[in-house]
Parts: C-alpha cells; structure tokens; sequence
C-alpha cells in the first residue's frame, strides 16, 4: 500500500475517459488518454457507516460530510466554517415568477463570500496532507480571495494568478490576506495556461491544477447540504451557474452519492445551467445539440463565469440533456436585472455570477422549462459586494435634500 493510499483510504482516482486508476496523489491528467481525472470513493466501505444521524453529530460546516470528501480520516482540516449556507424559500420570488416552491441556496454567508471557500478547504486540506507548503491558484476572483485567506489561516504561503482587468474589490480583498497577487495581461484562459506552465516548474499545490480532483470535490457539499435541508429529499429542479462546468457536474455527483448510500429516495432531478452571453459556449453547445463547447474570447460583466474554454463544458452540457434540463445564456442588462430582482424581492445582494443565475431562472420559467409545481432550487454563488459596480451607474439616492422638514416633504410629495 502507497503512502498515499494509506492517508486517503476508500478513494482512487479514475480517468473520466478511460477509466484508468490511480492511487490518490497531486496529479490532474491522466497518462493514458490525458482525459481529466476524478475522485471516486469506495461507496461499499462506506454504506452503512454514513448515516443521516452520523452526519448530523458534526458540526453545522461543510466537514460534516468529510466521510464523502477526499481528505484523511485525521486530517488537520483546514476550516474557516465554511458551508451549511442558509437554504432559502424564496417566496416573493417565487410568486413574481410562478414557482410555487422556490429555494435559494445563499452561498453568500461563507468566509470569504462565495461558493469557493468550499472547494478550497478540501483542496487546501489535501495539500497539508501532502506536504505541500506553498499553494496558488488561477482565478476570476473569488477563489482568489478564497485561496489567500485559507493560506493565511493555515499558515501556507499564497501566489495568486489572475486576470488585469479583474474587479478592483477582488483584487483589495485577495492582497489584504497577504497572498502575492500576480496580475497577468490576458483573459482567463490565459492566466490558466501561465499556471499550468508555473506548476510544472515550481514545487507548489495548484487548488485548480495538480489538487483539481481534490479541489472540485468541495462543491459535491452544496448538492449534500440541499438534500438535508430539504429534509433529505432532492428537489425537482436546479439551476446552477456554469463557468468551468465542475460545480454543476459534482451538485449531481453530490445528490447521485446520496442516493447510492441510501441517505435520500432515488428520483430524477432535472439539472439546468445558467451563462452570460458573452461567454456562454456550453449554452451555444447545448442549444447546437453537440455536446462539445467551442472556445470563445469572454466579453462579459460576469468576470467569475468568464472561461471561455470550460474544462467540465461537455461534461455539464451533456448532463443537462440528459437530466431533462436546459442550459441557457442572459445579457449584461438582464444580468442587472436579475441582481436586481433578487434584491428586491428576497433581500439577498448577489454578485454577477447570481445575477446569471436568477436571470436564467425567470427565462426558463417563461419559456415554461421549469414548471409552477417544480421543487426548484437556485444557486447563488457570491456576494453582490464583490461587484457592486456594475450597479454605479444604475441606482443610487432617490432625490438629494438640503438639512430641511420643509424641502423633504416637498420632494416626497413629488415622488407620490
């Protein structure tokens, strides 16, 4: 037995292509066929030892289901409380759409505000247990800030690659947690490629690159947690934003895990992904009726879904046709408005990548994709802080007053 079987028992990694194994190390291709390689458990071992009761004995973060996560019984997790984000009924959205009974699954709440921290504290868990002392990431943003403030946390130094013309705020709050920021002329993609070329010359943990396996095995807890706080059952109908295509795929690998341990009744659910159009080539995949996106130069306000060659793109198209679900693109402007919407209906402020989210909600259910009586549950991924300025030029003060009763009245009397 390898060290690496013995730190990480009941898991190999398997070629999503072919099929070859491999014991549990820092690797992300497979030598093979070069196909992308996953996390599979050994569900045998575990059936009957995860239980709705052992599960609910950990405390309320994503490590309650650390049997179902690919780090080592005693690990020295890395744990920022992320997780157990709040599932919210969202009523006055639901009634403004037709949904009788609509669920938001606010990812808002987490450490450093977005889904992100999830993937990273399995990723940054995986790396301790490694031996890895320098970690990095390529980044859109929120799993810039995600990475440094893990780091910081666990003591491991942070390099952080990401886009110029990334939104200011994400860049403030990534170097504030003392990670060095690198900046790289060029769009995702390009950062992504100068990573891959760092990560075979240094001797660091990529969360997204050598630890991808590991790493994308964090977002399977939002598909956990929505069953549970559904009261193990799974709803009818997700939508989810789609960038690289991996938190669409494992919310599914998530529920079908369940299912498979017996923790959840086995039924269909119906999984729609959600884009901008200015980066949309899983949607144009799926609307083509091909299962293998084409690369494109992102154009949009949605920076964190701005990968315009998704790694998971076939793997997410080809799962929303065969789940019965769509995947659809929005505008920047319906973008806003779906910020907007959910603002001021549900009191939630959602970055960008929500804004997608809730904007391909309300287009699907108009075009009649997600029925009225549907059990639907929406992913909302970041806050709205991060990227407040796409909503500068849009809102701000009713109307200004001088220090005075009289000409405060007089303008309330105008705006009635």
């Amino acid at each position: 037995m390898s060290i690496q079987t013995a730190l990480f028992p009941n898991i190999d990694l398997v070629c999503r292509e072919c099929g070859t194994r491999y014991a549990p190390e820092p690797r992300s291709i497979c030598t093979e066929c070069f196909g992308p390689v996953e996390v599979q458990h050994d569900l045998d071992a575990l059936r009957g030892r995860v239980t709705r009761e052992r599960i609910a004995a950990w405390p309320a973060t994503l490590w309650r289901y650390r049997d179902l996560l690919p780090v080592p019984e005693d690990a020295d997790l890395v744990d920022l409380r992320a997780g157990f984000t709040p599932l919210r009924r969202a009523r006055n959205l639901g009634r403004r759409l037709g949904i009788r009974e609509l669920y938001i699954k606010d990812d808002t709440r987490n450490p450093t505000g977005s889904f992100k921290d999830r993937v990273v504290a399995v990723a940054l868990t995986a790396a301790r247990a490694f031996g890895f002392t320098t970690v990095g990431c390529a980044s859109t943003g929120n799993l810039a800030s995600a990475v440094a403030a893990a780091a910081a946390w666990a003591g491991l130094d942070a390099y952080i690659f990401v886009p110029a013309d990334l939104e200011r705020p994400k860049v403030v709050g990534t170097a504030a947690f003392g990670a060095t920021v690198v900046a790289v002329d060029g769009t995702y993609d390009d950062v992504n490629r100068l990573v891959t070329q760092v990560a075979d010359a240094q001797p660091w943990a990529f969360v997204n690159v050598s630890l991808r396996a590991f790493y994308a095995e964090g977002s399977k807890t939002l598909g956990f947690e929505t069953a549970e706080q559904l009261d193990w059952r799974l709803p009818d109908h997700v939508v989810v934003p789609v960038a690289s295509g991996a938190l669409f795929t494992k919310i599914h690998k998530g529920f079908r895990q369940l299912t498979e341990l017996g923790l959840v009744e086995d039924r269909a659910v119906r999984f729609s992904g959600a884009q901008a159009a200015g980066c949309a080539p899983v949607a144009t995949a799926f609307k083509d009726g091909t299962d293998e996106p084409q690369p494109v130069k992102p154009r949009t306000i949605a920076k964190s879904l701005a990968i315009g060659n998704p790694a998971d793109g076939h793997y997410a198209s080809r799962l929303a046709r065969d789940a019965g679900g769509a995947i659809e693109d929005v505008t920047d402007d319906e973008i806003v408005g779906g910020i907007r919407l959910l603002a001021e209906t549900e009191g939630l402020f959602t970055e960008t990548a929500g804004g997608v989210t809730i904007a391909t909600l309300a287009k699907l259910r108009e075009a009649g994709v997600i029925g009225e009586d549907e059990v639907t549950v929406a992913y909302v991924t970041g806050t709205g802080w991060k990227t407040a300025e796409v909503l500068e030029n849009r809102v701000g003060p009713s109307f200004t007053v001088p220090p005075s009763l009289d000409a405060f009245e007089h303008e309330l009397g105008k705006e009635r």
